[in-house]
């Protein structure tokens, strides 16, 4: 492997209730505690608890065998939001371990303190509320 960018445009963001609505296509995940405020229609997000990938990311998340750790870590009256940004392979697993070792999110094991691939830089746009939207991450094995 060689250094890369990898670019993504994230979409979003779906609470718990309308995951359904989250494209049935291959890519990144991130999921978010938030607070919703019915009067304004808004979300507010408080933390990143995870983050994943996966070839059809609609259906990982509704089948996601981490639901419940994820649920553990939203506070009383937050809910679980997600946004989505698409990417195919090999890019995937490579962004999602930048995204991880970056951030290190509560729920997240695999790459929180290793990042097996060569130098990755990670350029975001979109939806990136509590996301470092550019930088680079280096081979820590």
């Amino acid at each position: 492997m060689a250094p890369k960018t990898i670019t993504l445009t994230f979409k979003g963001y779906w609470r718990e209730r309308n995951v359904s609505g989250i494209p049935s296509e291959s890519g990144i995940y991130v999921v978010y505690e938030c607070s919703y405020n019915s009067q304004n229609n808004t979300v507010t997000l408080k933390k990143v608890i995870y983050i994943g990938e996966a070839d059809d990311v609609n259906d990982r998340i509704a089948n996601h065998e981490k639901r419940s750790d994820w649920q553990a870590h939203c506070g009383m009256n937050n809910e679980l939001c997600f946004s989505f940004a698409p990417v195919i392979n090999p890019d995937r697993e490579r962004g999602e371990a930048a995204l991880i070792y970056k951030h290190k999110p509560p729920v997240n094991e695999e790459y929180k303190y290793n990042f097996p691939f060569d130098d990755t830089t990670m350029s975001l746009s979109g939806k990136t509320d509590l996301l470092t939207t550019y930088f680079t991450v280096q081979r820590k094995d």
